[in-house]
């Protein structure tokens, strides 16, 4: 099973380099790495263009921002599997591609386990996010899965399509909720953590962000489930994710 994964990336000469080894370093041969640049001015493109090309698919343009490039990404990809790896962010161990492979023979949809670090070089865990088997009321009940572990095979996404662009910070719980609730697609978790995501991103960089993300992740449910103007996950999501941050565990 080839497996594309999606970088977005601008200006991220500081943190790709930690993407791209994880990248490299896994043990699933066959993968691609598409790479959407928003015409970086900061060494972004030579780092990336320091690598074997053979395995990435790069394209450098002016973009509408990360979700904007994530859909450039989605069209350029060849894989029958695809998943999105930030550009700040890194696998967790070499294992996880060959993982999300395996369990892709059996489900149409996988997710995984994440760990928040405050940095790729002594990997401290800031927030830990576990997931957990979808629930019977899945994105109702305030259920979602980290969107850096999830992984799809093609024809899920070929089924949702596009990012909204109308969305500035949960195009992406937009897009997973699509894929989860309005088809009738086989989900697996995969009990390992998948990602190390460098804390302080778009949608986890201070508190205006959590809201923007529950207010638009509100507008989801509202579009696609009907859900009224206040809904039970409107408080269950970020109720959930107080735990994240309750007795972290050392590296393994």
């Amino acid at each position: 099973m080839k497996i594309s994964v999606l970088t977005v990336s601008w200006n991220s000469a500081k943190t790709i380099r930690y993407t791209l080894d994880s990248f490299f370093a896994q043990d699933h041969a066959d993968k691609e790495l598409v790479v959407v640049d928003g015409a970086s001015s900061d060494g972004t493109l030579d780092i990336v263009r320091s690598y074997p090309q053979s395995a990435i698919r790069l394209l450098s343009e002016p973009d509408k921002g990360m979700y904007d490039a994530l859909n450039k990404a989605l069209a350029l990809s060849t894989g029958d599997a695809i998943g999105v790896l930030n550009s700040d962010d890194a696998y967790h161990d070499r294992s996880v591609l060959g993982r999300i492979a395996r369990g892709l023979t059996s489900s149409d949809i996988v997710f995984g386990h994440l760990d928040f670090v405050a940095s790729h070089t002594d990997k401290r865990i800031v927030r830990r996010w576990r997931g957990y088997p979808r629930p019977p009321n899945g994105f109702r009940s305030g259920w979602m899965p980290a969107h850096p572990t999830f992984y799809v095979r093609r024809e899920v996404a070929e089924r949702v399509g596009s990012f909204d662009l109308g969305l500035e910070v949960a195009s992406d719980y937009d897009w997973m909720l699509r894929a989860v609730e309005l088809f009738q697609f086989r989900t697996a978790l995969i009990d390992h953590v998948l990602v190390d995501m460098l804390q302080g991103g778009k949608s986890t960089s201070g508190l205006r962000s959590h809201i923007v993300h529950n207010l638009e992740a509100l507008r989801a449910r509202q579009r696609w489930l009907r859900a009224g103007v206040i809904d039970y996950a409107l408080i269950a999501k970020p109720v959930r994710k107080i735990g994240q941050f309750v007795s972290m565990p050392r590296r393994p």
